[in-house]
């Protein structure tokens, strides 16, 4: 991914801003998903094998953070601008692997790899009881320049994707992680859950 990235319609994940910046910081290679309220089919679906990563701000809140990420969230919710006209988009992700996980006990092997609290963790495996949680392996590339876009209706809402209805084309972007690094925190995790 580090030459660019390119499709032909491309898509967005929409993330908590503090997932997406530790994503981008190399603090984490997951992503915890059950599908949004305004969900089209009700339950979270892989749309793209590649994506971009846009920062979600609604319904972050600080203690349901680890206590080192709480800062962060802080920062982020200090600087958001609800009314803004424009959405920056500063990563891509392929996603390595979808792995669904069904209960508790596979979700706390999990802890020390991502920045949310047991409870918030707890809570989204719960909610909608009958539908897994989907752990997403998430190779993500910083772009080499974020790349500001006019803001639109169907941005807002809580949905897991959005269509952006524009390419990016000529920017490049960098891996995030060393291929040696990735593949190493891959093996550990999955090692951990998948049996």
């Amino acid at each position: 991914m580090n030459n660019g990235f390119d499709q032909e319609q491309p898509v967005a994940l929409k993330e908590w801003a503090v997932a997406v910046k530790a994503l981008t910081e190399g603090k984490q290679i997951i992503v915890l998903r059950k599908g949004g309220i305004a969900e089209e089919t009700r339950d979270f679906q892989l749309k793209a094998p590649r994506f971009y990563l846009m920062p979600a701000y609604e319904h972050q809140r600080p203690e349901l953070l680890k206590e080192p990420y709480r800062d962060d969230v802080r920062e982020l919710m200090a600087s958001w601008q609800p009314n803004a006209a424009t959405v920056e988009i500063n990563a891509v992700a392929e996603a390595v692997d979808d792995i669904e996980i069904l209960d508790q006990d596979t979700l706390r092997l999990l802890d020390e790899y991502h920045i949310w609290t047991d409870t918030f963790a707890d809570e989204r495996l719960k909610w909608k009881k009958t539908k897994p949680l989907h752990l997403l392996l998430l190779r993500v590339s910083k772009l080499e320049r974020p790349v500001l876009l006019p803001m639109q209706d169907h941005f807002n809402g809580c949905k897991s994707w959005v269509d952006l209805g524009h390419t990016f084309e000529g920017v490049k972007a960098q891996p995030v992680l060393s291929d040696k690094e990735f593949e190493a925190q891959v093996e550990q995790i999955r090692s951990k859950i998948v049996r």
